[in-house]
C-alpha cells in the first residue's frame, strides 16, 4: 500500500509541476472561464487529452516518438503557425478593444470553435508530447510494472484537478473583467504568451 501511495503522490506532483506553468492551454482555459463560454467542454477536452497522452507515455509510445523526430518536426511548425495566428487575433482584440466587456458575452462563440481551438492548442504543441509522453512516461517507468500505472493515475488526477480549478476559478475574476480595459490586458497577455511560445518552438 505504501508503494501505491508513493507512486500516486509522485504522479500527482509531477503532473502538476508540468501543467501549472503558464502556457497556451492554460491561457485559453482562463479566457474561456472568464467569459463563461463552453467551460465544461474546454476543461473536459484538456483533461481527457492529457489522460490519453499520459497513458500513451506509460504504455511506452514515447520510445516510438523518440525514434520518429520527423513527426515532431511537422507538429512543431504546424503548432508554431497556429500559435502565431491565435496570438495575432488576440493582439487585434487587445488593440481594437473589440472584446465584449461583460462576462458571459463571449458565449457567442460556437462550441465547435472552442473545441477546435482547444484541440489545436493541445495536440499541435510538441511540448505536450515531450512533457506528458516522454518525461512522465520515463518517470513512471521508475515505479515498476505495477506502480507506473498508479503514477499515471496520479498525474491524470493532477490534470483533472488543475483544469477544473482553472476553468471554474476564472469566474471569480468576473468583477475585474467588468471593465473593458481588463479584457485588453488579458488579450494582450495571451498574445504575448502565444507569440513567445511560437518563437520558442521555431527556435
Amino acid at each position: 500500500m505504501g508503494r501505491v501511495i508513493l507512486s500516486l503522490v509522485s504522479g500527482l506532483a509531477s503532473g502538476l509541476s508540468l501543467i501549472v506553468a503558464i502556457g497556451a492551454q492554460n491561457a485559453f482555459v482562463l479566457r474561456q472561464g472568464v467569459q463563461r463560454s463552453h467551460v465544461v467542454l474546454v476543461v473536459a477536452v484538456c483533461a481527457l487529452s492529457d489522460l490519453v497522452l499520459i497513458v500513451l507515455g506509460v504504455a511506452g509510445v514515447g520510445v516510438l516518438i523518440e525514434r520518429a523526430p520527423a513527426v515532431l518536426e511537422v507538429v512543431r511548425w504546424a503548432g508554431a503557425a497556429f500559435l502565431l495566428a491565435y496570438g495575432a487575433m488576440a493582439a487585434l482584440r487587445a488593440i481594437r478593444g473589440t472584446q465584449a466587456s461583460l462576462p458571459g458575452a463571449g458565449r457567442n462563440g460556437t462550441w465547435a470553435a472552442a473545441l477546435g481551438t482547444c484541440l489545436a492548442l493541445t495536440w499541435l504543441n510538441p511540448h505536450v508530447y515531450l512533457d506528458t509522453v516522454l518525461l512522465l512516461g520515463s518517470l513512471a517507468g521508475t515505479h515498476g510494472p505495477d506502480g507506473r500505472w498508479w503514477f499515471a493515475a496520479g498525474a491524470g488526477l493532477g490534470s483533472i484537478v488543475w483544469f477544473a480549478a482553472l476553468g471554474a476559478g476564472a469566474r471569480f475574476l468576473a468583477p475585474v473583467f467588468a471593465r473593458p480595459g481588463s479584457w485588453r490586458v488579458l488579450d494582450g497577455g495571451i498574445a504575448l504568451v502565444m507569440v513567445t511560445l511560437a518563437v520558442m518552438l521555431v527556435a
